[in-house]
Parts: C-alpha cells; sequence; structure tokens
C-alpha cells in the first residue's frame, strides 16, 4: 500500500513494514482500517471505542483524526472524508495529519466495515504492549541511577503494574463485561447457597462472601472474640459461643493496630502443639499498610494474593483508611473490601464505636449509628456485632445489629480473660429458661427474660422466632392461644418438651 503524502517527522518512516526491534509494538494497517471504516458507517464508532478505549493510535495523526470522527458522531454529524476534512481545516490539523489526500485514502481501504472491531482489537493490544515497554524502560533507567534502592524500585513497579492491570479491565471491552455473568450463574453458582462462616442457616453471624464487623469500645473483648473465630477458621477448635465455624485455608492478620498486645491476646490461646497449624495457616502483618485502602482499593486483593490467604482481619478499620467521617473514603474502602471479596477473600474488621455511647447502661441495646464513621462502612458490611460493656468486665452483651439471616441474641457472654475464650450465659439460653418453667412461658414473658425489662413489640417477635425454632426442632410445644374480645385473649403459651425434658433429666 503506498504511503500517500509525507508525514510529519515523528512518525515512523517504514510503518508499513511494523516495528523494526528497536520500535515499541504497532500496526498502521489496522489503525487505517478503524478510522475508514468509521467514514464509511458512523456506527462503527459506537462498535469500536469500548474495545479501544484511550489513547491506543500509535500514529498521532490517526489520534487526531480518530478524535475528529468522535466529535462529529457525538455531534450526530456525518462521519464521510468530505465534513471530517473540513472539519479538520477549522481545527487547524488538516495539513498535520497529511492533507485531504491522506484523509481520503483512509476512507479507500479496501476492508469493510465488519472486521472493525477485531482490527481494534489488535491496536488496542499493541498499545497495551507499548505501555509495558516503557513501564520496562523506566524501571532500567530507576535500577541504573546511582544509589538505587530496590526496595524503592520494587514498591513502584509493583504499584504500576497495579495501576495497569486497573486500566486494562477498567478500559476497553472489559469495562462493560469484567463484572457481567447470566443471571442463572449469578443465582445459582455464585456460592449465595454456601453455609456460614460462622453460625447456621437459620442464625449466621458470619456469611460467606460478606464482611463481618465486630464494634465496640475498647476493651470490651472484641479482640478476644474474633481471634476466637480465627483459631477456629485455621483449625484450632470447632465452635465459638456453641456455633459452627467453618475452615480456612490461611488467614492473613492484619495488626495495625498495637500489634504486641494482639501478640499476647493471642497467647493466651497458643500452645506449643499449635505450632505447626500457627506457621501454616496464620501470617500476621505488623504494623502500618504500605498504603491506605481507599488510596489503593487493590491492596487488600493483593496482600491476600501474596500470601495465599482466603481470609483477611483488619485490625482495626480506623488504620486502614484515611479517615473514617469521609463518606467518600469510605465508599473506595467499600470498593477495596469487594475487590478482595470478588476474588474469594473472607473479611473479618475489627471497630470502634463513637465515644458518647460508650458508657451506655448494660444491656442497653445499641443501634447501626452509634458506630464510629460514615454509615457506609456498615452500610457495606454483611453483618454487624456490637460488643456493649464496661473495660475489662468479663460480663458483657453481643448485639447482632446487621444480619444476613435470623438475629443472634443479645446474647449475654462471659470473657475468661486468662484463658481467652468466652461463653454464652446459660441464664439467657432461650432453651434452658423454657425448660425450667414448669407452666410454659408466652413470647412476651421470653422477651422480658432476654432484655431484662419491659419489652417492646420487636423484641417479642425476636423471642416468638426463638420459639418457633424449638418447636421446630422438637424440643418445645405450642398451645395456640385465644382471639381477643370480651375477655381480652389470651396469648400463645410453649412448653417444653417431654423429649426435651428427658434428654437433659
Amino acid at each position: 500500500m503506498t504511503q500517500g503524502t509525507t508525514l510529519p517527522s515523528q512518525t515512523p518512516s517504514h510503518f508499513d513494514e511494523g516495528p523494526t526491534p528497536t520500535e515499541p509494538p504497532f500496526n498502521l494497517d489496522a489503525e487505517r482500517a478503524i478510522l475508514g471504516a468509521c467514514m464509511h458507517k458512523a456506527d462503527v464508532i459506537d462498535a469500536v471505542r469500548p474495545v479501544l478505549g484511550d489513547d491506543a493510535f500509535y500514529r498521532p495523526a490517526h489520534e487526531t483524526i480518530w478524535r475528529a470522527l468522535l466529535t462529529q458522531h457525538r455531534e450526530d454529524k456525518p462521519t464521510d472524508p468530505i465534513v471530517l476534512t473540513e472539519l479538520l481545516q477549522q481545527q487547524g490539523d488538516l495539513q498535520r495529519v497529511g492533507g485531504p489526500t491522506y484523509v481520503f485514502q483512509l476512507a479507500d481501504a479496501p476492508y469493510g466495515t465488519g472486521s472493525a472491531e477485531h482490527h481494534a482489537e489488535i491496536v488496542r493490544a499493541k498499545a497495551d504492549l507499548r505501555r509495558l515497554m516503557t513501564s520496562a524502560v523506566r524501571t532500567l533507567q530507576r535500577a541504573q541511577e546511582p544509589g538505587a534502592d530496590p526496595e524503592a524500585i520494587r514498591s513502584e513497579v509493583e504499584a504500576e503494574v497495579r495501576a495497569e492491570r486497573e486500566r486494562a479491565l477498567a478500559s476497553g471491552q472489559g469495562r462493560l463485561s469484567r463484572f457481567a455473568t447470566n443471571g442463572w450463574s449469578f443465582v445459582k453458582e455464585s456460592g449465595a447457597d454456601t453455609e456460614p462462616l460462622w453460625g447456621t442457616r437459620e442464625k449466621t453471624v458470619w456469611a460467606s462472601g460478606e464482611s463481618l464487623m465486630i464494634v465496640g469500645a475498647p476493651g470490651v473483648g472484641k479482640t478476644t472474640l474474633a481471634h476466637q473465630v480465627i483459631f477456629a477458621r485455621i483449625g484450632l477448635q470447632e465452635t465459638v459461643l456453641e456455633m459452627p465455624v467453618a475452615p480456612s485455608r490461611r488467614v492473613l492478620y492484619l495488626a495495625m493496630d498495637r500489634p504486641k498486645q494482639i501478640a499476647k491476646a493471642m497467647a493466651r490461646r497458643v500452645f506449643p502443639t499449635d505450632e505447626k497449624i500457627l506457621r501454616e495457616r496464620l501470617v500476621v502483618w505488623e504494623g502500618p499498610l504500605p498504603a491506605t485502602l481507599d488510596k489503593e482499593p487493590d491492596l487488600l486483593a493483593d496482600l491476600a494474593a501474596a500470601h495465599q490467604a482466603d481470609t483477611i482481619v483488619i485490625d482495626s478499620l480506623k488504620d486502614a483508611v484515611s479517615t473514617m467521617v469521609d463518606d467518600s473514603l469510605a465508599v473506595a474502602f467499600h470498593n477495596a473490601r469487594m475487590r478482595a471479596i470478588r476474588n474469594g477473600v473472607e473479611i473479618m474488621e475489627l471497630h470502634h464505636q463513637r465515644k458518647a455511647t460508650a458508657d451506655a447502661p448494660r444491656g442497653q441495646r445499641p443501634s447501626l449509628d452509634q458506630v464510629y464513621g460514615s454509615t457506609w462502612f456498615t452500610s457495606g458490611a454483611g453483618s454487624v456485632l456490637f460488643v456493649t460493656g464496661r473495660a475489662g468486665d468479663p460480663a458483657v452483651t453481643l448485639h447482632h445489629l446487621k444480619t444476613s439471616t435470623g438475629e443472634v441474641g443479645p446474647l449475654d457472654v462471659t470473657h475468661d480473660h486468662v484463658r481467652g475464650t468466652t461463653t454464652v450465659d446459660p441464664t439467657k439460653d432461650p432453651a434452658a429458661l423454657l425448660r425450667n418453667a414448669p407452666n410454659g412461658m408466652t413470647a412476651r414473658d421470653l422477651a422480658a427474660i432476654l432484655i431484662g425489662g419491659d419489652p417492646e413489640r420487636a423484641d417479642i417477635e425476636k423471642a416468638r422466632r426463638h420459639l418457633s425454632r424449638l418447636v421446630e426442632s422438637g424440643l418445645a410445644t405450642k398451645a395456640d392461644g385465644i382471639a381477643g374480645g370480651a375477655g381480652g385473649g389470651q396469648q400463645a403459651r410453649y412448653y417444653a418438651s417431654a423429649r426435651h425434658l428427658t434428654a437433659v433429666g
């Protein structure tokens, strides 16, 4: 193919032959074919634009013509070479791109519009390779500088690779399809029906694919509780608070907040026989991260991949972001959280409550707005446990403020600060309470005991669900109530079943 009008000196002189070993990758024939197809049929622009992304053309003249085509198409104007030549003339770019002769040569290229998307894929791939080559050359130059720091160069390279991967995924055709899946796969193959990580299907504390946030004031046992769950994940125990915990391959613990204190807390539960498991299945990151997660949203997923971990514990949330009160940064953190979860990583987050609520009366039910920081932190979490009590007090209460399935608790629990264990107060176990009530109890009776006061409608409904589950499991029977009227009616009453009484007698 003839070259046509002589082009500016910054373009390759033998571009038809492809790049030489010293030149970056390009394919000018593919670039010409795309531009010619877009001149013949404007709809081709919509087809190739998602594939090309930004700055895909190697030859500056082609990039200028492409931008002129985009301008015409956005304004719903013709894209034929006559109109395009006029626009380039008005912009002062016509002679720079090779004059009207070259524009018409592009329109006369012997390619149809049907291959334009394939040509765009070629051009995009060449552009990606050029960008990678530029990064490699820059790395080589940095490595040859006097006093070059290998660790600093390595960190810069890793940051550039992350940025390039995200740019590639967020542009071109991948931008439109990277997270798309068909409806059947979404419903049946996304893992939505998997067993909980902690709890049961009916009462899930930590669901697979959803983060768990444990909130509380300093000293109420957030870390103690989290460590038991993590040790169960790596196989050192099977249950926490009498609820099963699913096993994990490897846990990465981000000990950003007082790592020495975290180590002392873990030591209460560690024995010499645990050495092999702890060396193989638990990785601890001590101190601050290389960057906050709102600034590097891929960092969480990259850390999990680097350490081959399928579970990450963030201790604590305030150390992972620049500030807790900025909504935009909270959304950025949630993006980091979701990118890790999409890669199959389960996430637990330890967090603090607002200082004004730290001295709330024991047993008083907290709310999500008492969690410190932007509301978007809790909005993105799958489950939120709130621990209330006094600092250092062994007896605290767990409130399940945000649930995946049925609500767990409120649970009155006792921390053994010497052994690092937590147990449920049996006096608040609905099954035990019902077993010790010879005359049975109503949902209101149970609710009053569980909350330690006059129950509200929501408390009664939760108690009713507790009793209904006992009936379904055969541990209780139900005597239906009588509808209201002149006599005022009578509430349904529940009794421990004969099988339940015999089993514990």
